[in-house]
């Protein structure tokens, strides 16, 4: 299980069946209990990370993406001087070598921070179970990631190669400004980690350059691409910049899929791009939205792998 959460680099968390049918639709045979078990076993973890959002990672890239993202998370914090940040930084990790909720943590830096989300960027702190498993709701408690994995933040140079070459992993290759917007940090907080990678480099049909891994696979356009369903929020969706998200969510559709509050919807691929939305009703099963039209033999993959996603929820 941790190998496969870090072949997609980090999965997205607001709502909490959103991992498993990322899984799910990724790997065969996928069950709920892997994931729940690996994150009881603390070999995953689920953690405010990229973005300032919830994301489910390898329990091993963590630290490293936490020592590049934390402390540019916390330098982009507005009206906040260096020390206020560094005693705050010093309560919060405090606190958290107990378990604390997230209103212990506001209660600490919400008004120096000027408001709550951003207090969690103060220390490298992660969910226990049951937060982040299937179905959970309510209020998590919050512990140090170094109570919890016995482990210390790595440099925060190791921490940025690690975040590029996992991010160019899982969906390279894109341009530099894809990977900032994924990690929502700024060029020079990467450009450690940029600089110590011998990448490829391409240029798209718009003379963008386009980075890579080397030798990383590059499949002809021919290749069948079988249907896919993703969950809310799927970083397939929010792994580029708003132009480049064209290659897998048509411009025409974008703004139904990714509403101006910010949620994303779960959709289906079809040949690789987005065809539909669609919702598992507890009565009705599986409900389809087309943003397209479609075929016959569309419709017929889409209900058949739709049915399997319907057994996978409700076992």
């Amino acid at each position: 299980m941790p190998g496969a959460l870090e072949r997609v680099c980090a999965l997205q968390a607001q709502y909490s069946p959103s991992p498993y049918i990322a899984l799910w639709s990724r790997l065969t045979g996928f069950r709920k209990e892997q994931l729940t078990g690996a994150l009881e076993d603390r070999t995953a973890v689920k953690s405010t990370l990229f973005r300032i959002t919830l994301h489910i990672t390898s329990a091993r890239d963590y630290p490293y993406f936490a020592a590049a993202w934390l402390p540019a998370a916390r330098e982009m914090t507005p009206r906040i001087t260096v020390e206020t940040m560094a005693e705050l930084s010093r309560q919060v990790r405090a606190a958290a070598e107990n378990p604390i909720s997230h209103a212990e943590l506001e209660a600490i830096g919400a008004d120096a921070m000027g408001g709550r989300w951003r207090t969690r960027t103060l220390a490298p702190l992660l969910h226990l179970p049951p937060s982040g498993t299937w179905g959970f709701h309510g209020s998590p408690r919050l512990l140090a990631m170094q109570r919890w994995l016995d482990r210390d933040l790595p440099e925060r140079e190791e921490g940025a190669e690690r975040l590029v070459r996992s991010y160019l992993a899982s969906f390279g290759p894109a341009t530099q400004q894809d990977l900032l917007r994924f990690a929502g940090v700024r060029v020079g907080d990467l450009r450690a980690g940029i600089d110590a990678l011998e990448l490829r480099r391409f240029r798209d049909g718009r003379g963008r350059e386009l980075l890579d891994l080397p030798r990383a696979p590059l499949p002809d356009a021919e290749v069948p691409a079988p249907v896919r369903f993703l969950p809310k929020w799927d970083s397939s969706l929010l792994a580029y910049a708003p132009p480049e998200r064209a290659r897998i969510l048509p411009e025409k559709y974008r703004g139904t899929v990714i509403r101006k509050n910010g949620d994303v919807l779960p959709t289906v691929l079809v040949d690789g791009f987005v065809a539909a939305t669609w919702n598992i009703d507890r009565k009705r099963g599986l409900e389809l939205e087309p943003l397209r039209r479609l075929t016959k033999a569309e419709r017929a993959e889409i209900l058949e792998e739709g049915e399997r996603l319907v057994d996978f929820v409700r076992a």
